[in-house]
């Protein structure tokens, strides 16, 4: 049987009970019952404890948005799409961050190129949807087209521009690279390469490879709060106790582990054991019910065998459930850890691939050039055999809509709802508060500490 943490809030932490918390998830890794990877066995970060104190402004002042767009985003590598969804020749994808449209083509050759979504006429955009375009991309005002390689076609009535060089009328290209099956863009043209940005992230998913998996379902709304409000409340497991208290019975918050390197992050939280903020000792049947959101007018999915934990018998479930996918080999050797733990990275500045089995990708934006709210895009990527099916096409939701209403996100739904019920709170908080800086809990908003770390270094410490 796991070993359960009763420890309460409001009583004072020793320096010793301190690392006792952040050791408790490898402790519960040592109870699994298959070999769990050695990733998972990695502890590494710094405290960032230039980042104690977060500046309001970050989060409200036009000022620092516009440091951050000019700054940050047009120069920094981002995902742009999956390469599924520009499937065949002339399958483009249209991505926009704050005042610039990016155009993703798949050229004849299968080569994946971006440009500037911009006719170089008149400047109308070429594309306004995503989709097949053809043979060539045509800018639908006066016709001007140019080929998937970004090398100019035809000009209309050409004999009226006898000034203009064709040799110069070729569309100008922004960096594209892939990895893990994502299309990543950066307009930096001075820009280091994505592998040198991504660092040692493939290794952190040689066992559960990106690529092989296709969008089983990709949702995305507007939120009512900055960019940066949004990603945070899905960087720690400091909230679950407040925000999510259905979950506490069977998920350990914060005993939760908390990692960085480079220019990414990893939060990992055990599921299968319960919180240790709650004052009584549940039953293994009790943390199973939470986990999967059992009602508790109904009668349980499952019930537990005397001597069967949460943790075994949701790591058996899980197996099974994905034995005809990834093939017995992998599913007899995929430990608890990988089944059922909330394992979550973090990419600056915004991409959030989840890791082993778990099939959530994050990504959040500014909505066009407003700082003042965001746009949110959840990804389900699941395994698949044969064929790859084609990629779920994205569902927006309306602002009166709730992500319960997409139930292709399932038991999720409910608490992206919870999350999301707190930002424009949060958003309206800073806007009301007459403090300049905000501070961070030293270990449990690491993840927090070390995105802000590194946004500090590109966009600079401005503070209104």
């Amino acid at each position: 049987m796991t070993e359960i943490d009763t420890r309460t809030p409001g009583s004072s932490a020793s320096d010793d009970e301190q690392a006792d918390y952040v050791a408790s998830y490898q402790r519960l890794l040592d109870t699994d019952t298959h070999p769990v990877p050695q990733v998972l066995r990695e502890e590494t970060h710094d405290l960032y404890e230039d980042q104690n104190f977060i500046p309001v402004s970050r989060y409200i002042s036009r000022k620092y948005h516009e440091l951050e767009r000019d700054r940050m985003w047009y120069k920094v590598w981002q995902m742009a799409c999956r390469e599924e969804e520009i499937p065949e020749p002339g399958d483009t994808h249209i991505y926009e961050i704050c005042d610039k449209s990016i155009l993703v083509v798949r050229g004849k050759d299968m080569s994946i190129r971006a440009f500037y979504n911009s006719c170089l006429h008149r400047g109308r955009m070429l594309r306004e949807e995503s989709g097949p375009a053809g043979n060539d991309l045509r800018c639908p005002f006066h016709g001007f087209c140019w080929n998937l390689d970004g090398s100019l076609k035809s000009m209309t009535c050409e004999w009226d521009f006898p000034h203009v060089d064709k040799d110069a009328m070729n569309l100008p290209q922004v960096k594209v690279d892939t990895w893990g099956g994502f299309v990543f863009i950066n307009m930096d043209p001075q820009s280091e390469s994505l592998a040198s940005f991504l660092g040692d992230l493939g290794k952190h998913f040689e066992a559960w490879p990106l690529e092989d998996r296709y969008i089983q379902a990709h949702v995305a709304k507007v939120i009512d709060a900055n960019w940066k409000i949004a990603q945070e409340a899905f960087s720690e497991a400091f909230h679950v106790i407040t925000t999510h208290p259905q979950r506490v019975v069977g998920t350990g918050d914060s005993n939760s582990q908390y990692d960085s390197w480079g220019n990414f992050n990893r939060g990992i939280t055990a599921n299968g054991v319960p919180s240790p903020h709650i004052k009584f000792t549940p039953s293994e049947q009790e943390m199973f019910d939470s986990m999967v959101d059992a009602r508790i007018d109904e009668d349980p999915m499952v019930t537990l065998p005397d001597g069967v934990t949460a943790r075994e018998m949701s790591g058996l479930l899980a197996r099974e459930g994905l034995r005809d996918v990834i093939g017995d080999v992998k599913a007899d050797n995929m430990s608890d850890a990988e089944s059922l733990d909330s394992i979550y990275y973090t990419v600056f500045p915004n991409f959030h691939p989840w890791g082993a089995y778990q099939r959530i990708v994050y990504r959040f934006r500014p909505n066009g050039d407003d700082h003042n709210t965001s746009i949110m895009d959840v990804y389900l990527l699941a395994p698949f055999t044969g064929p790859r099916p084609p990629a779920a096409k994205v569902q927006w939701l309306t602002p009166e809509q709730t992500w319960i209403d997409a139930t292709v996100l399932g038991s999720s739904a409910r608490v992206f709802d919870q999350d999301a019920y707190n930002m424009p709170k949060v958003h309206r908080g800073l806007k009301t508060t007459t403090q300049k800086y905000l501070p961070m809990a030293a270990y449990q908003e690491l993840k927090i500490r070390h995105m802000h770390h590194l946004l500090a270094k590109w966009v600079g410490e401005e503070v209104d």
